[in-house]
């Protein structure tokens, strides 16, 4: 999560206007401005933290701003800086011994002025090049003085801006260096694995590198830096690609061509792909792969001109015969068509490469996730001391570019003092009304019982893993064990299930939900045995959320042959909220003040559709609080615009759920506390100028003199902030990790803006990411500690399970209603394995289809059906 969006847009006479980039140029348009911070926050025990933010110090003067023009101008950056590199070698008359800086694009800084006043000079640029030398022309124009004197008086607290061009400026001063000696990939860097090799499956390998970004803070500008892991594709030869994709363990052993649904499995993962070519020499040409032909390379033909004139169609087997004299060894391997669609340029695969440094960025398989997962976390302790030791060899102060500049970076983490909020009572229910008491961010529901238990009396059991799989003594077990727990629970499950039968398969859903549903009056849950991942449950989910409106809970056969009370209690957290009833409170008498008039919670968030494709939509999800506890919530969902990420009709859905929450409470809330997220840096004025407009428009709606207070804040998760506990002694568990609770708003938060991290989770795995949450708008006017406190709380109502988890309750409920309304959207003919072409993957279907795939019935609606 960087600090800096597009290049920003000089307004007049160099200032920056921070305007939305569809308004007008200008200062004058900032509409909503973010609100000051209040106060500093004070509940909690004080804890010493380090966080990977490290000083710079910076000098005060000016930094020069030139625009640069290549042409011809399609080449990467990396080729973009290498040009830039040999100009400034080049034209000592112009550049003499300065050491400009470079964004591989169009920005260039300079630490004097260049001697060339406001014109724009054209200079020629040569590049020695495979064969021949490319020569390029390259326009430098001023543009601006950049101020370091505002930055400082931004960061001081003595100016409400933060001027993003000397931000920008000093990004790619920072950048510069490690842009020419590693991979850049967003804001991080990777380079090729050295001394450690993690193979993933399917031709793809972890690479280790950092993330760095400039940030500004109280007094300072920051340097973030933290280590990060992605997945890359391996450099090797394409054939041996293939054999990785299709878990093909001897090519010898592949005589026959492909089969359709190889080809298209391996089409998937080639495509888009970088190769070069190897029977040329040293003449490595990269190409890009644009499809797999269905032909093998000896019935591949194309036209090929002879020297006569004359165009003959010949096979690809037989062309590399004729002209570089190669037999192939794999003439029945299908070919690889690269470069422009129109072009018909193929490649046998066995002349073929992947070309180094390629991130990946298909989504991973299950497998490949975890297997990551195991190779890139790292305890606190340890992650902390990579960090350093990052800082060590990155060696900053000794960067030629850093010194150019006059910038010093401190080589230690900055300490920030931190605070550990008390965590929330919850009162449980039955015939105990215990309260429990939260420890590491941990209770457990054993001698408690539901706040409100649901009975449940007509019930039914449909196993969809085969009876070899899951035996009925097992069905039986499951059963017992089940209803002893939740009896315990305060849900009792009386009596034996109405209906208790094998299935398979997708297609037998909907016909015995339907003869379920008509059959069984009052029926309230149907159980739902699963073999591992199918796409039964889509098709469950499909038909009791959308079509009939069932209680479904779904439960994985390994989990009912072999059970475990703490299984089988998380099942029952989920059924009873699906049947309506309530898990557990916040004690009323320890709320904030906010709790003292009707207010509702939303949560807000907005999934997309996995990098590569291009054509599924984006679903948006708000939720909102339906009691005054919170802890029942109701849910609205929308499909829009692919990779739109402004939520285009919240004004309806926050409507919705206003009438809801009036229809359950009979009052309207006198506030409204929006918790975002999913919204990077770059979009929060956007995001914040159409969505408090959605809101107000919502109250305004429903009455016209309708105002509630309202509270914008955002949620993030993915930024690269990391704390480390200064003391040993208050280290957590085995990862050494922050204690849930910790809460930060001084030394690394902004200068002037209402933001705070809140660490509200027990981290178990790796290095706990801490959430940042910044208030875009308060009509509510929060102190820091009601606001930290209230967050923190929230986030012990999550009814999944009884831990405190990493976001608020109702901002975690709408990323799970997205996520369902996707399995909503999953078609009944799945994939035909014909041709490339995926049929059914809501891809063709018209907005009003999926916007219909994605309704929930009205019975659903009324329940916390996403749990």
């Amino acid at each position: 999560m960087g600090a800096l969006g597009a290049p920003v847009q000089p307004g007049p006479s160099g200032t920056i206007s921070m305007a939305p980039p569809s308004g007008p140029p200008g200062p004058e348009i900032p509409g909503f401005v973010c609100p000051r911070r209040p106060n500093q926050g004070q509940e909690g025990r004080p804890i010493m933290l380090r966080a990977n933010h490290f000083q710079i110090n910076m000098p005060r003067g000016l930094i020069h701003h030139y625009d640069i023009t290549i042409q011809p101008d399609k080449c990467p950056r990396k080729v973009n800086r290498e040009i830039i590199e040999t100009m400034v070698q080049a034209y000592s008359k112009i550049f003499g011994a300065q050491k400009p800086v470079f964004d591989g694009r169009k920005n260039l800084y300079t630490r004097d002025p260049l001697p060339i006043g406001r014109d724009k000079v054209e200079l020629e640029v040569t590049l020695p090049g495979e064969g021949k030398d490319r020569v390029f022309r390259v326009a430098v124009k001023w543009v601006a003085q950049v101020s370091l004197y505002a930055l400082e008086e931004a960061l001081e607290g003595r100016s409400r801006t933060i001027p993003m061009d000397a931000i920008q400026a000093l990004d790619v001063v920072m950048r510069h260096l490690p842009s020419m000696t590693y991979t850049p990939v967003g804001r991080s860097f990777f380079s090729s694995p050295d001394g450690y090799y993690h193979p993933l499956g399917g031709g793809r390998e972890v690479w280790f590198g950092f993330h760095q970004s400039v940030r500004p803070s109280q007094w300072k500008m920051m340097l973030n830096i933290d280590v990060s892991a992605t997945a890359f594709y391996k450099a090797q030869p394409v054939i041996e690609f293939m054999c990785e994709v299709l878990d093909i363990r001897d090519i010898n052993e592949q005589r026959k061509p492909l089969t359709d649904s190889q080809r298209v499995k391996f089409t998937k993962e080639i495509k888009g792909l970088k190769i070069e070519i190897t029977h040329c020499g040293t003449m490595r040409r990269k190409y890009r792969v644009c499809n797999v032909t269905r032909r093998p390379a000896q019935m591949q033909s194309f036209p090929l001109q002879l020297e006569n004139g004359q165009t003959v169609e010949c096979t690809v087997a037989k062309y590399f015969l004729d002209k570089y004299k190669m037999k192939l060894r794999f003439p029945h391997l299908p070919c690889l068509q690269v470069g422009q669609e129109h072009k018909h340029t193929y490649l046998p695969l066995e002349v073929c490469n992947i070309v180094a440094g390629q991130r990946c960025i298909k989504k991973l398989t299950d497998m490949q996730t975890s297997t990551m997962i195991k190779a890139t976390a790292r305890s606190a302790p340890d992650r902390e001391r990579e960090i350093n030791n990052l800082v060590r060899k990155a060696d900053f102060n000794n960067d030629p570019y850093v010194q150019e500049f006059g910038l010093s970076i401190c080589n230690t983490m900055m300490e920030v003092r931190g605070r550990v909020l008390p965590p929330p009572k919850l009162q449980y229910g039955g015939r105990t009304k215990q309260q429990a008491l939260p420890n590491q961010g941990v209770w457990d529901m054993r001698g408690k019982q539901f706040y409100t238990g649901v009975e449940i009396r007509v019930w039914a059991i449909a196993c969809f893993a085969p009876q070899r799989t899951v035996r009925e003594d097992a069905l039986r077990n499951f059963t017992q064990q089940l209803q002893k727990i939740s009896n315990d629970a305060g849900m009792p499950i009386i009596g034996q299930p109405c209906f208790c039968k094998y299935a398979a398969g997708p297609d037998q859903v909907e016909p015995m939900f339907r003869y379920l549903k008509s059959t069984f009056q009052g029926l309230q849950l149907v159980v739902v045995v699963l073999p591992g991942k199918t796409p039964v449950y889509a098709e469950v989910k499909r038909v009791g959320d959308t079509i009939l409106g069932m209680a479904t809970q779904c439960v994985q056969a390994k989990n009912v042959n072999k059970t475990s009370p703490q299984t089988l209690s998380n099942l029952c957290l989920k059924i009873n909220v699906k049947l309506g009833g309530v898990n557990s409170i916040l004690v009323p008498n320890i709320r904030p003040k906010v709790f003292n008039e009707p207010v509702i919670f939303l949560g807000a968030d907005v999934t997309h559709p996995p990098a590569g494709d291009n054509k599924k939509p984006s679903i948006a999800a708000v939720v909102g609080s339906m009691d005054a506890h919170p802890s029942r919530y109701a849910a609205t969902v929308r499909v829009q615009q692919h990779r739109q990420e402004i939520i285009q009709e919240l004004s309806a859905m926050v409507r919705e759920l206003l009438v809801q929450f009036y229809k359950s409470t009979r009052f309207k809330p006198n506030r409204i506390i929006f918790y975002r997220d999913g919204v990077s840096e770059g979009q929060f004025h956007a995001v914040l100028q159409h969505e408090l407009l959605a809101v107000r428009e919502a109250c305004m709606k429903l009455e016209a003199d309708y105002k509630p207070g309202i509270t914008f804040i955002v949620v993030q998760k993915r930024h690269h902030t990391r704390l480390f506990c200064a003391d040993k002694k208050e280290q957590i568990g085995k990862s050494g990790n922050i204690p849930a609770g910790t809460t930060v708003d001084v030394g690394i938060t902004h200068p002037t803006e209402f933001d705070f991290y809140l660490c509200s989770h027990a981290g178990i795995q790796g290095t706990s990411r801490p959430s940042h949450y910044h208030v875009l708008w308060d009509d509510n006017h929060f102190t820091a500690d009601e606001l930290q406190c209230l967050t923190y709380q929230l986030c012990h109502t999550y009814v999944r399970c009884t831990r405190s988890v990493s976001i608020p309750a109702p901002a975690y409920y709408a990323h799970l209603v997205a996520f369902r309304a996707r399995y909503h959207l999953v078609e009944k003919e799945h994939d035909s394995g014909e041709g490339s072409h995926q049929s059914g993957n809501g891809e063709d279907r018209t907005p009003t289809a999926m916007a219909r795939a994605v309704t929930v019935h009205v019975e659903t609606n009324k329940v916390m059906y996403f749990a």
